[in-house]
């Protein structure tokens, strides 16, 4: 049974929903907390970063011609995190939406059968916004939240 690709429009919402977001944010804004140690240019480098994990197993997977998907520890997060924190945070968020542009292409003209195998495995590396929204949904609350003060 084919993929629903009802994922690229989900992805590409996502993917506006960031461009948006990223936009209208100051460079002030970027360093809003969310969270206990995040800030939203932190978050963003960190959707970067994953967005950019899928595009390098899309790259291994079309080169071998079936799903090639190396495990990643649960702690890459902790790890990531100072190196997310050093990005300045205007380029952290532009870098973040260009990696989200730059996967909704190649998972809209992924072949059929290698998509359905990533998708197989896990439903997240296909359908990008559900990553994106959850963290986005952070920023825009913890932004709500400051502005409330």
């Amino acid at each position: 049974m084919p993929l629903d690709r009802s994922f690229v429009e989900l992805n590409r919402a996502s993917t506006g929903r960031m461009r948006s977001l990223v936009a209208r944010l100051s460079d002030g804004q970027l360093q809003t907390p969310v969270g206990k140690r995040w800030t939203a240019s932190t978050t963003l480098a960190h959707l970067a970063f994953w967005d950019l994990r899928v595009l390098h197993l899309l790259d291994a997977t079309e080169r071998e011609g079936t799903l090639v998907a190396p495990e990643i520890d649960v702690a890459v997060n902790d790890i990531l995190h100072p190196l997310a924190a050093a990005i300045p945070p205007r380029q952290a968020a532009e870098i973040a939406v260009r990696a989200a542009e730059d996967l909704d292409r190649r998972l809209e003209n992924l072949p059929p059968q290698l998509l359905e195998q990533i998708h197989a495995r896990y439903e997240r590396w296909v359908v990008r916004a559900l990553h994106r929204n959850a963290h986005l949904d952070a920023i825009e609350a913890a932004l709500k939240q400051q502005a409330e003060r």
